[in-house]
């Protein structure tokens, strides 16, 4: 099944998609929600009854409608470091070591809930396009209430999986974490889910074994990244090393996890700008790196999940934290 969130009017409402076509969600049955965060906090009951419910009607098409996120409020946005192919990638262009920790627990940091979006625009500040950058990933919202998760019953705690684009302002991440915190500036004002939540039941076909010594359900996935139309990252969901059901497994310890709380896969190999513009500086000194500016179309796509498609748009803002930091910094020299 492929849930949508779609605007009517300034109503958020949740629809089946079938074809190319979408069905209100509460008018397949009585019963049902029509808003997503309900369907989750009651999906052992609604789940069910919306696969047996036939859509009824002509539908509205796809084309005509203005889509949010799937999960247009998230109850928390987790974001794992899950493939090693992209941190190893990572530190090589800084001139690092492989991480041993990487193998011996997932991490993960917390983003902005509230700043999650659908397809469209994303609003840029003049400090974002210092170095402003996509983030190829993968999502899972999880539907059912649950602490101390094991691994081995992880999945059946996924609602469904969508694409995600962790937007990142490269300049202000990386002056923050010299300080040991975040990243916080640098990624909170924007992150896109879309175009729609697949559940795990149409991905069954596409199930593959997961990495050796791990645990949880791994899909052969393919992963795309284009910028203007031009082709820039590939790569698959099943290069994860560790799982979303790992993934689970950690973030529950001690934590109660909730309907509607959102996990990211972290970023596939090759699938962001500072992977690309750091491998292409290592093996070319003469490479011109490549950053987001404003009129770009990034389209993020993978397989099952269909393509999440936004636009870069500045917005302009009479100051900025960057120039008032290098003001202060002149002033007390």
């Amino acid at each position: 099944m492929k849930l949508v969130t779609y605007l009517s009017g300034n109503e958020e409402k949740l629809a089946v998609l079938s074809g190319s076509r979408l069905y209100d969600m509460a008018a397949l049955h009585a019963s049902l929600p029509s808003t997503m965060e309900a369907f989750l906090r009651g999906w052992d009951d609604f789940y069910p009854l919306a696969v047996q419910s036939k859509p009824a009607g002509a539908g509205i098409p796809l084309d005509d409608v203005r889509l949010c996120s799937p999960v247009p409020h998230p109850t928390s946005l987790r974001d794992g470091y899950a493939f090693r192919q992209h941190v190893a990638a990572a530190r090589r262009n800084r001139g690092v070591d492989m991480i041993e920790a990487f193998d011996v627990f997932p991490v993960f940091y917390f983003g902005n809930h509230q700043a999650v979006q659908g397809p469209g625009d994303i609003h840029c500040m003049p400090d974002h396009f210092e170095k402003l950058d996509y983030e190829l990933e993968c999502a899972i919202v999880i539907c059912r209430q649950g602490r101390d998760i094991p691994a081995a019953e992880a999945d059946s705690y996924i609602g469904g999986l969508m694409i995600m684009n962790d937007m990142s302002a490269r300049t202000l991440q990386m002056e923050e974490m010299q300080l040991s915190l975040g990243p916080a500036k640098g990624k909170d004002f924007s992150t896109a889910l879309g175009p729609w939540l697949v559940t795990p039941d149409e991905l069954q076909s596409h199930e593959t074994p997961c990495k050796p010594g791990h645990t949880g359900t791994s899909w052969n996935l393919e992963m795309t990244a284009s910028i203007n139309n031009i082709a820039l990252s590939k790569g698959n969901l099943s290069d994860m090393d560790w799982t979303f059901a790992e993934l689970i497994e950690r973030a529950s310890y001690g934590v109660t996890l909730y309907p509607g709380d959102v996990i990211g896969s972290g970023t596939v190999g090759t699938g962001c700008l500072l992977e690309l513009n750091g491998t292409g500086r290592r093996e070319n000194p003469g490479y011109k790196e490549q950053w987001l500016r404003p009129g770009d179309e990034v389209e993020l796509a993978i397989t099952g999940l269909g393509k999440l498609r936004n636009n870069i748009v500045s917005q302009p803002t009479r100051w900025s934290i960057l120039h008032q930091k290098k003001t202060n910094a002149a002033s007390t020299a």
